[in-house]
């Protein structure tokens, strides 16, 4: 389960729409208040911080939408509160990138 900080527009096919999902089950956990992945460090890491995690679905959804993709599954805006912008990494953006970079995969990293 990872929420990269890295701009959507780099990231490969493969990464940008398993962001997505990934990003859904999160809010899921969060909003809903359900226990499966809610002690994952990536669920903790947005604790607090629904409005940057919409604020990145919407990046996510805008890419998906420049590349051709059909996004049909909004975030409700109404549950987007706490802090508009992520400063808690698992992994520093530089390491964010050096873990693409050895997957070998078509992020532009």
């Amino acid at each position: 389960m990872r929420i990269w900080d890295i701009a959507p527009e780099k990231l490969c096919r493969n990464h940008l729409l398993g962001e997505h999902r990934e990003l859904h089950a999160i809010w899921a956990v969060i909003t809903g208040n359900k226990k499966g992945y809610s002690r994952h460090p990536e669920t903790l890491r947005w604790q607090g911080k629904l409005k940057a995690l919409y604020l990145r679905h919407e990046s996510l959804a805008g890419e998906m939408l420049a590349r051709g993709y059909r996004h049909q599954s909004p975030l409700d805006k109404r549950l987007a509160k706490g802090a508009g912008s992520q400063d808690s990494f698992i992994n520093t953006i530089q390491q964010q990138k050096i873990i693409l970079k050895n997957k070998k995969c078509a992020c532009r990293v």
